[in-house]
């Protein structure tokens, strides 16, 4: 699968913006594009000749940025096979330590928490909590919180995922719409996720080269307004380039949408998009009631 238009829990043909158009402000590259067909909302979208920055020496941006965690868990079967009310003590000490992660910080600090279940999905993980913060050491203080309980004792974490947000080079804004640097997550009732790579030959080829892909790229997606898609950047800070999440509440849409992209050209500069995550939304409460 390529890389996916950078859109922050929009539908997954941009109509609202994408969080990856240049900064407000900076001078357009490029010509705009055509006229939309009859029925597609019209949008400015530009051609970024200097993405990198390197000739034009761009600033380096410190501005706030949201950043996320994905944090995928193991239960070892030992956990079972406590006594039932022992395991409902630890699971109570479990969610009560991660929920005063958001309680004990102040509204200002913008943390954000979801909880999936990937029980009978997966079978080397089953649960994820989905963490938003501006500061990543909010991740180490909400992962120190649960170390401290009993039931990470019986966890391992296959797959932790870090990455933040960006503007997107691809998708201009749309007038009116505001920054668009935030995500709001977990509006459906799955959550896909997979981490993304592309390959160097992407990075090759000359920015209108990529434009136009992904102009086709977001055309494909147009028709598929029940899924939402959030694109995060992993660059220097993880392993992968992208972290990309879907939101939707219908997960047959979504394997229609992957399989349409597979024809689009851009697909062709995917180096890896796997393992892939069939998240289901649950409080923690009914998350953890999953385990045992």
């Amino acid at each position: 699968m390529s890389e996916q238009p950078d859109t922050n829990t929009q539908p997954a043909a941009p109509t609202a913006p994408a969080h990856g158009a240049p900064a407000q402000g900076a001078p357009a590259q490029g010509a705009p594009a055509q006229g939309a067909p009859a029925g597609r909302p019209a949008r400015k979208r530009m051609v970024d000749l200097d993405p990198s920055g390197q000739v034009t020496q761009r600033e380096p941006d410190r501005s706030g940025r949201q950043f996320m965690n994905y944090s995928f868990f193991k239960l070892d079967p030992a956990f079972r096979r406590l006594p039932h009310a022992e395991r409902e003590e630890i699971k109570a000490e479990f969610m009560a330590a991660a929920d005063a992660w958001q309680a004990d910080a102040p509204a200002a600090k913008g943390l954000i928490q979801r909880s999936y279940s990937l029980v009978g999905v997966r079978g080397d993980v089953d649960f994820m909590i989905w963490r938003m913060a501006f500061d990543v050491r909010d991740f180490q203080d909400a992962q120190a919180r649960l170390n401290r309980t009993r039931l990470m004792g019986y966890l391992t974490q296959p797959y932790t995922y870090t990455s933040m947000n960006k503007r997107s080079q691809y998708v201009n804004r749309v007038e009116g719409s505001g920054h668009g640097l935030e995500i709001l997550p977990g509006q459906g009732r799955y959550l896909f996720i997979y981490p993304f790579i592309k390959t160097r030959a992407w990075y090759d080829l000359t920015p209108h080269a990529r434009q136009g892909m992904m102009d086709e790229h977001i055309y494909a997606s147009e028709p598929f307004k029940g899924v939402r898609i959030n694109t995060s950047y992993s660059y220097g800070i993880d392993d992968q380039e992208f972290v990309v999440s879907f939101d939707s509440d219908h997960p047959q849409e979504f394997v229609d949408l992957v399989h349409r992209l597979r024809y689009t050209e851009a697909s062709n500069y995917t180096l890896q998009d796997t393992p892939m995550f069939t998240c289901v939304k649950k409080d923690l409460q009914e998350t953890l009631d999953d385990l045992a």
